[in-house]
């Protein structure tokens, strides 16, 4: 299969390159603006493949993306290119709005015309799948059951709004226009390679060099994790199985707070670097984000039943398996901690994401 990705030098991104090229035989172009999250050295396993190809560009350069599909032809695009840190969209929402409105729309747009002049055989297998996230759904209290494809969006933060507006524009080039659109839903990532401003990641770090660990209020938000190469396997699957118009939900069921998840991140260094510092005592809770929602959940059924996906790392194992990586490549992720991205952000303890 010729697979677009867009956003492949982010995390999920590039974990889905590295799955489609390295162990699927794909053809994959990756496009991707480099944006302060991106990393052309996540892709160093497959940069030199005769079936990878990376060009940068923004999506929303319609014409340019033009040329790209009609010079590559591709069977599938799957679109993950999105800014995404909750924080950040509360700081300024304008370049969420750019890229994950703006961008897809562009990218359907393209896409459309594209496929409209596909040879009816080749019409019928193409898919755009269009990857999004739990925070659409909203919060959920502690109560209620996970959330399925079928109920409705409540996004809180600017960045849930952004991807909701992605996925409306998704469904309603589906509708009509018929362009095979499949969009999914998954929850919080973790891995290797992930930018170190998101919570796992920025936990493994401040831990390791014995810096404070923030948790926003009391530590009691709980998160859904997904280890991020299982949410890779289950992208092709929608690729070479899903329906178009359907919507699928992608989780492993691995609900903890954060205060849990901590927690445990900080017990797992403790036992690798067997220096018995007690990490724990890193903690420290400081005053909760603007519109932080409770608890996200959603239920991966239907993807499990009809398109035959489970994951195949249990959380323990990837999470342990994540934080040995961090720890043997201290010199994939010292030079952004050195950046001055870093300098704004990851030393201030009480800015990470959730997400």
């Amino acid at each position: 299969m010729r697979i677009l990705v867009t956003g492949g030098a982010g995390f999920i991104g590039s974990a889905l390159c590295r799955y489609l090229v390295g162990k699927c035989g794909c053809s994959v172009l990756n496009v991707d603006k480099l944006t302060y999250a991106a990393s052309l050295q996540s892709l160093d396993a497959v940069a030199k493949h005769s079936d990878y190809r990376f060009v940068q560009l923004d999506i929303a350069n319609g014409k340019r993306m033009v040329e790209l599909i009609e010079e590559f032809e591709p069977d599938a695009i799957v679109h993950l290119a999105a800014e995404t840190h909750v924080d950040r969209s509360i700081d300024c929402a304008a370049p969420f709005i750019e890229t994950n409105v703006t961008g897809t729309y562009v990218l359907l747009d393209v896409a459309r015309r594209y496929w409209a002049k596909l040879a009816p055989a080749r019409r019928h297998r193409f898919r755009f799948v269009a990857v999004s996230t739990d925070e659409v759904y909203g919060s959920l209290r502690l109560q209620d059951a996970a959330v399925t494809e079928t109920d409705p969006y409540d996004p809180s933060s600017p960045y849930a709004a952004s991807k909701a507006a992605g996925d409306h524009l998704a469904r309603a080039w589906y509708r009509t226009y018929d362009l095979p659109v499949i969009i999914s839903n998954c929850s919080n990532n973790f891995g290797p390679y992930q930018f170190p401003d998101k919570l796992i990641p920025l936990t493994i770090l401040n831990a390791l060099e014995g810096k404070t660990i923030g948790i926003y209020g009391r530590g009691e938000n709980i998160r859904d994790w997904l280890y991020v190469d299982d949410h890779a396997r289950a992208l092709l699957r929608i690729i070479k199985r899903g329906k178009p118009g359907e919507k699928y939900n992608i989780s492993a069921r691995n609900q903890r707070t954060n205060l849990e998840l901590v927690s445990e991140i900080c017990d797992v260094v403790d036992e690798l670097l067997g220096d018995r510092v007690g990490r724990r005592a890193l903690i420290r809770f400081v005053a909760d984000r603007p519109g932080h929602d409770l608890r996200y959940a959603i239920d991966p059924g239907k993807l499990e039943r009809e398109l035959g996906w489970s994951p195949i790392k249990s959380f323990e194992a990837a999470l342990r398996e994540t934080i040995g990586w961090y720890i043997a490549n201290r010199s994939w992720w010292a030079p952004i901690r050195q950046n001055s991205y870093a300098g704004e952000r990851l030393g201030r303890a009480e800015r990470f994401d959730v997400t």
